[in-house]
């Protein structure tokens, strides 16, 4: 399967998921620790991909949501935005009314 087939097989099959640098409990760069943050302030399940762990993927997930930074936050298959957005949207309320739908 293909970097691009794998990260939608993975945004679709998933709630919610988080492509990060490192993981949830070691995160390798300060905004995907606040992504991480953000997302346990929301005590919410979701799959976080690493994507230190496979090139394609780093690159693919780019590609992917036309989006040139990481982290990236998608739910329910629809592409969010990165740790600014999300911090936005948090602080708006507006993430957390998004996260528990999909829930």
């Amino acid at each position: 399967m293909d970097a691009q087939a794998q990260i939608k097989e993975t945004v679709t099959s998933n709630k919610v998921v988080l492509y990060m640098k490192g993981s949830p409990k070691f995160p390798q760069c300060g905004f995907s620790n606040l992504a991480t943050q953000i997302l346990a302030a929301c005590n919410v399940q979701y799959v976080a991909v690493d994507v230190l762990q496979d090139q394609a993927i780093r690159e693919g997930i780019k590609q992917y949501a036309n989006w040139p930074t990481i982290p990236q936050l998608y739910v329910n298959g629809e592409f969010l935005g990165g740790s600014d957005i999300m911090r936005a949207m948090y602080e708006s309320g507006e993430l957390q009314a998004l996260l528990a739908e999909a829930a």
